[in-house]
């Protein structure tokens, strides 16, 4: 899942980046307002991270912004306001929750999960496809009692894969969905990771179809 973080203090917005990149996301990242309207403008994300007290325009405004255009994304607002009327303001602008610096990073990753379950997953909490059983809270793909050693990219590409579970998913939509600004994943990158993927699916009677010129297909191999 592609995720945009809107955050002005350099080291946090590194830190952050780097630890969601590790859990299997793509992250891009903004220092001002008017860099994460023209980001929300021009590409298709998940979820945004949102700090209130941007420069060159406020993060408020940049809600209202993103709203009235329609835009549906889940926002998360991380910020240093905590007063009650900031709260209140955030979330009846169209902010899906709220959490204020300084924070824990386990509950801002926990609360990650939970907008992406809900707006991905329809708030379930597990999904399945023949043995194979994914947690979308934590993202961990399990046979039985085995959990099944994947890499986070491995993960990233389950995730797309089983959220259009049924449909065809294509290998340009793949690498939009896995590729930041700076990490840009290629075709032959996407395909080496579908082909990894699909060996450890295979024993368990799962397989990742490629259907020519068109993209990928997770199934049961009956």
């Amino acid at each position: 899942m592609r995720l945009l973080l809107a955050e002005d203090d350099y080291l946090l917005a590194d830190g952050l980046s780097m630890v969601l990149r590790d859990g299997g996301y793509a992250i891009d990242v903004v220092g001002n307002g008017l860099d994460a309207d023209a980001a929300l403008t021009n590409g298709p994300y998940d979820l945004l991270i949102l700090d209130l007290g941007l420069p060159k325009l406020d993060g408020i405004d940049v809600l209202k912004r993103m709203r009235a255009r329609g835009q549906s994304l889940p926002v998360l607002v991380l910020t240093a306001r905590d007063r009650l009327e900031d709260r209140v303001i955030g979330l009846d602008l169209g902010a899906n929750d709220y959490i204020t610096k300084p924070f824990e990073l386990p509950e801002l990753e926990a609360r990650i999960r939970a907008l992406l379950r809900k707006d991905q997953w329809s708030n379930l909490s597990e999904v399945s496809l023949g043995p194979l059983r994914f947690n979308t809270a934590v993202r961990e793909a399990t046979i039985g009692d085995e959990v099944l050693d994947l890499s986070g990219r491995e993960v990233a590409v389950l995730d797309i894969l089983l959220r259009r579970l049924g449909r065809i998913v294509s290998k340009e939509q793949l690498m939009d969905q896995l590729s930041s600004w700076d990490a840009e994943v290629t075709a032959n990158a996407v395909g080496i990771s579908v082909h990894r993927l699909r060996k450890k699916l295979e024993q368990h009677g799962l397989t990742i179809r490629a259907v020519r010129g068109l993209g990928y297909r997770i199934e049961t191999s009956d």
